[in-house]
């Protein structure tokens, strides 16, 4: 069973950075790839990151910005943002798929995190 819980969001000026960080709890997590997504009052849910065996992948939006890591043995996958904007203020979410070439789409993660809010100020 994957359980994820994100943490690390807050509020943040523009340009200012914040890591994020989803752990989960069950035994399998080196076996999943893992995502970030974020969703925005008013918008859909958008990709921005994926990880696994066969690497990373960013979405165009945050590429150069962001990065992905994780470590297996925390059981924890990170989302390091820097440059911040405020159109960066979304609810984030951490997410797992068996499909190991880097999925983009929601439909491809089957566990989700219940989101982390970071906000970024003007």
């Amino acid at each position: 069973q994957v359980q994820l819980v994100e943490s690390g969001g807050g509020l943040v000026q523009a340009g200012g950075s914040l890591r994020l960080s989803c752990t989960d709890s069950g035994r399998t997590f080196r076996s999943y790839a893992m995502g970030w997504f974020r969703q925005a009052p008013g918008k859909e849910r958008e990709f921005l990151a994926a990880i696994s065996w066969s690497g990373t992948r960013y979405a165009d939006s945050v590429k150069g910005r962001f990065t992905i890591s994780r470590d297996n043995a925390k059981n924890t996958v990170y989302l390091q943002m820097s440059s911040l904007k405020p159109d960066d203020t979304a609810v984030y979410y951490c997410a797992a798929s068996i499909i190991q070439t880097l999925p983009t789409r929601l439909d491809e993660y089957d566990y989700w995190g219940q989101g982390t809010q970071v906000t970024v100020s003007s």
